[in-house]
């Protein structure tokens, strides 16, 4: 089990931690980890590990069995030996403009009220499917409303509710094709705005910044026909 320590500060940069296990393909798990792991249409994490003296660069970060996460190095060196304590240093340019691609997607889902049946985020953009049978009309208006999302500078926080309770309330699953993990009890809720006057509300478990603000100025980009009931829109950080 790897502690998900971007779980609980997706800011923090540089942490500490040991080593539990090697797989057999030359990955490294930690004990606890800042590399949040491929998932959910987000990119994994790279960045750097350091111990006595020694320095690994690690390519990608990837979910392993259960709750293991499995850091990937860029190439086949020496790894830092089972029971060592190592220093995590996150490429967070790399991961802050996953975060800020990831919570403008959240607001394309609110901008655009059809079923998400697939999506995908970048460094410098992202897309979502949707499951609608034309293209949105008005462009300008689109892309007007998203950066009004975003000029609004609201909150951005998570809470947790029991799968009983998602079951209750499934109007808050906007993805198609992906469902919310499930068996561990719990399912996170990432909330955009304030506790009862929210903009959007729905299961996650990327990472997000903490304000709309931060997102910075978005660029609607191509919106391509996939299918008789599928378009896909990109969407780019303008800065």
């Amino acid at each position: 089990m790897t502690t998900m320590l971007f779980r609980e500060d997706p800011y923090m940069r540089d942490a500490t931690s040991e080593v539990i296990a090697h797989t057999a393909e030359g990955g490294i798990v930690l004990a606890a980890s800042i590399f949040y792991p491929t998932g959910g249409g987000q990119p994994g994490d790279s960045g750097v590990l350091e111990w006595q003296g020694c320095r690994i660069s690690i390519a990608t970060a990837v979910k392993g069995q259960g709750d293991q996460i499995i850091l990937v190095p860029s190439e086949p060196l020496p790894m830092p030996p089972i029971g060592a304590h190592v220093v995590q240093h996150l490429d967070w340019d790399r991961r802050h403009k996953h975060m800020r691609v990831h919570t403008a997607l959240h607001l394309l889902s609110v901008a655009v009220p059809f079923g998400v049946t697939g999506g995908s985020i970048s460094a410098t953009h992202g897309r979502l499917d949707f499951d609608m049978p034309d293209a949105p009309e008005d462009r300008e208006a689109l892309e007007t409303a998203l950066n009004d999302f975003v000029e609004v500078d609201t909150r951005v926080s998570e809470s947790w509710i029991t799968e009983a309770e998602l079951d209750a309330s499934p109007q808050l699953v906007k993805t198609m094709a992906v469902k919310p993990p499930r068996g561990s009890g719990d399912i996170r809720l990432v909330r955009i705005g304030e506790d009862n006057d929210w903009i959007d509300l729905q299961p996650c478990g990327g990472t997000h910044v903490a304000r709309t603000g931060e997102i910075g100025a978005l660029r609607l980009g191509k919106i391509e026909k996939k299918g008789r009931m599928n378009r896909r829109i990109y969407l780019h950080l303008d800065c």
